[in-house]
């Protein structure tokens, strides 16, 4: 049981991890020849937000307040903190493809697309755990 109470922290730690690496964040810088000049930053970067891709950084930011999150919720499980988690993983998820929906597929990286897998599976998993929460204290 012990293994269920701290499976949360695996999706938004990736995530961190996943957005402190510089391949992340896409930016597309146009040259004379026609061919785009692509180039990769960290989530956290300030250099995507500066070109108005603001994607990146808020879903960083909401990553970090996940595993915050996270970590409250292994030390004392709640179905709040849980229903929290989902919603908040959720709307993490919608914004981490929101540089794809902007900008087109060129703003994609294996990276992002890691991103917003491990935030899709963290909803999916507080989700499961909300469920659970919700049978143990209301018996059939």
């Amino acid at each position: 049981m012990k293994h269920i109470r701290f499976s949360p922290l695996l999706c938004p730690a990736a995530a961190v991890i996943l957005a402190l690496l510089p391949y992340g964040a896409v930016l597309n810088f146009g040259q004379p020849d026609g061919e785009p000049i692509r180039r990769t930053f960290s989530y956290f970067s300030l250099i995507p937000f500066g070109y108005a891709n603001f994607w990146p950084l808020i879903t960083a930011v909401l990553s970090c307040l996940l595993l915050i999150l996270a970590v409250a919720a292994a030390i004392r499980p709640c179905a709040r903190l849980y229903r929290i988690g989902r919603n908040l993983s959720a709307v993490a998820a919608l914004i981490s493809i929101g540089s794809w929906v902007m900008f087109g597929f060129s703003y994609f990286s294996p990276v992002g697309g890691g991103i917003t897998l491990a935030l899709v599976l963290h909803t999916a998993l507080m989700a499961v755990l909300l469920r659970r929460e919700k049978k143990a204290v209301t018996p059939d």
